[in-house]
C-alpha cells in the first residue's frame, strides 16, 4: 500500500539552478536551503525552487535562516517569493530587509521561491520550511520551545530535517539534550520519517548528567554532558504513534544458511539461526562463507505490530556485523513483501552497523504488520 500522498495532483516540486543546497520537498512540506549553507554562500548563483501544494490548500513558509550580504534594495543578493494565482510578490529579502516575521501564511497553493547571488563577502545564505493548511501550528526545524517542565506540546517537523546544520545528543532511551536540532532529534528517535515530516508532540524534563551518543535511523547523535532540561518523544503524549516500545518475542529462527566453523583445536563452532537473538552470550548468527543473497528470518509466533528493529555485530573472536540491509515481511511464511517505508516506489535500504559491539535502532514508518520477518 503506497502512502497516499504519492497520487496526489498536481505533480512534485521542482528546484533548478546553480545556487541550490539541500533540498527534499514533497507535496505536504520540505526543505531548503541556499548552496554551501551554512557556509558562505557563492557568487554569482541563482536557484529557483517551485512549491506546489494539493488543491485546496494553502502554503505556509517559515524562514529558518535569512543571512544574505546587506545592499541597497537587495541588489547584491536577494530572496524574492512569489505567489502567481494572487500576483503577490514577498521581498525582495536580505540581511538589511529581512522578513516582517518568521512565519509567512498565503492563501495559494502555489509559490516560487527565487534566490540570486552575485559578488558579495559574507552571508550564511538562506534555510527555509515550509508546510500545508492542513498541518497549522509551529512548524519546528531548531530549538524547541520553552514550556514548564513534563508539559506536553506539539511542532510539526517538515521533510528533509536530518540534513540541516545541527548536532543532537542523546538517544530514544535517555532523550536529548534541549540544545539539539528538535526536528533532526524526532528522526533520530524514530518518530518521524525524514522523507515524510510529521507532527512531533513531546515534552520538557529535568536534564541528566550525561547523555550517550547512538547511531539510528541513518543518523550519528553526539556524546553530550549535563543539561539542565531533556527533550522526550513520549508515546503517552505522542497521537500518530502506535503502542510500542515492547520487545517482541521470537517463536523461531530460521535462515539462509549458517557458518559451520572448525576452530584451530579442530573444534566444530555453529553459527546457527537461533544466535541472532540480540543479547545472546558469544558468537552470533552467520551465513555460510561465500554465500549470496543471505537472509535471516524470524518467526513471531503470531501477527504482531513491528516498529522497529535494532542490530548489533559479533565480537567474539572476529569483528562480524553488517553494514546494511532490506526487509522483507510476510503474514503465512509463503509470500513475502519487500519493506519500502513511507516512499512506497523501491525497497528500502537500512543503513545498519560500522562495527561489531554497538546497536544500531532503525525504525518502520509505516510500522509492519505480519507474522515473519526476514
Amino acid at each position: 500500500q503506497g502512502a497516499p500522498w504519492l497520487n496526489v495532483s498536481p505533480p512534485l516540486p521542482l528546484s533548478a539552478g546553480d545556487g541550490c543546497g539541500h533540498t527534499l520537498l514533497t507535496p505536504h512540506s520540505g526543505t531548503l536551503s541556499s548552496k554551501n549553507y551554512p557556509g558562505t554562500y557563492p557568487n554569482h548563483t541563482a536557484c529557483r525552487w517551485r512549491l506546489r501544494a494539493p488543491p485546496g490548500t494553502s502554503l505556509l513558509l517559515a524562514f529558518g535562516d535569512v543571512d544574505l550580504e546587506p545592499s541597497e534594495r537587495c541588489a547584491h543578493s536577494s530572496l524574492l517569493l512569489t505567489d502567481p494565482q494572487a500576483g503577490t510578490t514577498y521581498g525582495p529579502f536580505c540581511r538589511n530587509a529581512i522578513p516582517a516575521a518568521p512565519l509567512l501564511v498565503t492563501n495559494s497553493s502555489a509559490v516560487t521561491v527565487l534566490f540570486n547571488s552575485t559578488s558579495h563577502r559574507s552571508g550564511r545564505g538562506l534555510l527555509l520550511s515550509y508546510a500545508t493548511s492542513q498541518h497549522p501550528g509551529g512548524i519546528g526545524m531548531g530549538v524547541s520551545p520553552d514550556p514548564p517542565l513534563a508539559t506536553c506540546f506539539s511542532v510539526y517537523c517538515p521533510a528533509g530535517c536530518k540534513d540541516i546544520d545541527g548536532d543532537i545528543w542523546g538517544n530514544p532511551s535517555q532523550g536529548y539534550r534541549d540544545t539539539s536540532v528538535l526536528c533532526k532529534a524526532a528522526v533520530h528517535a524514530g518518530v518521524i520519517a525524514d522523507e515524510l515530516g510529521g507532527q512531533v508532540t513531546l515534552a520538557r524534563e529535568k536534564g541528566i548528567t550525561l547523555y550517550e551518543s547512538a547511531f539510528a535511523n541513518g543518523l550519528h547523535s553526539k556524546r553530550g554532558s549535563l543539561s539542565e532540561k531533556r527533550l522526550i518523544f513520549h508515546k503517552a503524549c505522542h497521537l500518530l504513534l502506535p503502542a510500542c516500545g515492547d520487545v517482541l518475542e521470537v517463536a523461531a529462527f530460521n535462515a539462509s544458511s549458517w557458518w559451520l566453523e572448525v576452530d584451530a583445536l579442530g573444534q566444530d563452532r555453529a553459527w546457527v539461526a537461533e544466535r541472532a537473538a540480540l543479547g545472546t552470550a558469544g558468537h552470533s548468527w552467520a551465513a555460510e562463507p561465500g554465500s549470496d543473497s543471505a537472509w535471516l528470518e524470524l518467526d513471531l509466533g503470531a501477527r504482531r505490530n513491528v516498529t522497529g528493529i535494532i542490530t548489533k555485530g559479533s565480537s567474539e573472536q572476529y569483528d562480524y556485523y553488517v553494514t546494511s540491509y532490506r526487509v522483507s515481511s510476510s503474514r503465512d511464511g509463503k509470500n513475502w513483501r519487500p519493506y519500502r517505508g513511507s516512499s512506497g516506489q523501491e525497497d528500502k535500504v537500512f543503513e545498519g552497523n560500522t562495527d561489531s559491539y554497538r546497536e544500531v535502532s532503525n525504525a518502520f514508518i509505516p510500522p509492519i504488520v505480519a507474522r515473519y520477518i526476514r
